[in-house]
């Protein structure tokens, strides 16, 4: 056989092979990060997909909580990893889009680059929450306490860089108010605690986290950020109703792996993911914890979005003057 035969022979069965390893996946458990603790959204939307996927795929979905550096220890753990489809993500808005750029001193990857996008998950609408002894009753009273006693205003969010953070440093900078912020790198696990021992006394955070404790009435709500009134939180106003609108981020929570991930495995974890959250009964059952099913067309869909958001943050983040050291 001519060298060159033999060589493309090779080649040919290498392919196959490669083509065969990818038909079958997985055949071996697939481990899911989440860059926060334990509560919070992140981490309910994966541990709801994981036994589903498991049952559809046919082997274990595992869940591993790297909670620390706002998110970064996950965003790096994974970009590292071998592109097999084997050590996955589920990331959001701040992880994946934000920290590219607040990050951009320290962080050793960028994400926009060394992940490479599943799916879109899920959209989470937010509140500006309050703990329940804290006076005001609106955001228009919170600006208010705020002026009428400086330097005495703080906030959660779920750390350095994260929308909640981003978010507040927007209202407090419209409402020419001081805030001191008290990041949380376990995310909503922490915040909500915090809240509620009183810690801290406001924090943007998402409305699954927290309505069953606004409910109670061991928080209360001072904004919803959606463009019109939530129907769990009729009395509570928007932010634009109180004067500044465009304000808050309705987060999405989505599914990454490591770029260089084959398109077959990315397109069959895709396809699976859809099958799962768009059964009418899931799509019940996560709407009555207020995450709303937001599916992808496409994994490329999903990834110009990304990039998208990433540089419309970075240009933020460059006009305000804010950098994470």
């Amino acid at each position: 056989m001519r060298p060159f035969v033999r060589i493309l022979a090779f080649v040919v069965a290498w392919l196959s092979l490669g083509a065969a390893a990818q038909t079958d996946y997985p055949n071996r458990p697939v481990k899911i990060i989440i860059p926060y603790g334990p509560a919070g959204a992140t981490d309910i939307i994966a541990r709801y997909l994981a036994p589903k996927l498991q049952d559809l795929l046919g082997q274990p979905f595992v869940i591993e909580n790297k909670p620390g550096a706002s998110g970064n220890i996950a965003l790096e753990l994974v970009a590292k990893s071998p592109p097999d489809g084997y050590t996955l993500m589920v990331g959001n808005v701040s992880t994946n889009t934000i920290n590219e750029s607040a990050f951009a001193s320290t962080l050793q990857i960028k994400p926009s680059r060394d992940l490479v996008g599943i799916t879109r998950l899920i959209e989470i609408p937010h509140v500006v929450i309050a703990n329940a002894a804290f006076p005001p009753n609106s955001v228009i009273e919170m600006v208010k306490w705020a002026k009428a006693n400086p330097g005495k205003l703080n906030y959660a969010s779920a750390s350095i860089g994260s929308y909640p953070h981003l978010d507040m440093v927007k209202l407090a900078r419209a409402a020419d108010i001081d805030a001191v912020h008290i990041p949380y790198k376990g995310g909503a696990g922490q915040m909500v605690p915090a809240l509620l021992s009183g810690e801290v006394q406001v924090a943007f955070i998402n409305q699954s986290s927290t309505i069953e404790h606004v409910k109670a009435g061991r928080l209360k709500a001072l904004a919803v950020t959606t463009t019109t009134r939530s129907p769990d939180l009729p009395n509570v106003a928007t932010l634009a109703e109180q004067g500044y609108p465009g304000i808050g981020t309705n987060a999405w929570q989505g599914a990454f792996a490591p770029a260089g991930t084959p398109k077959a495995i990315v397109d069959k974890l895709q396809a699976a993911m859809a099958a799962i959250l768009s059964r009418p009964e899931v799509k019940d059952q996560l709407a009555k914890q207020l995450m709303t099913v937001s599916l992808s067309a496409s994994s490329q869909e999903f990834n110009e979005q990304v990039r998208a958001e990433t540089q419309a943050w970075g240009e933020f983040l460059r006009e305000n003057r804010i950098k994470v050291e």
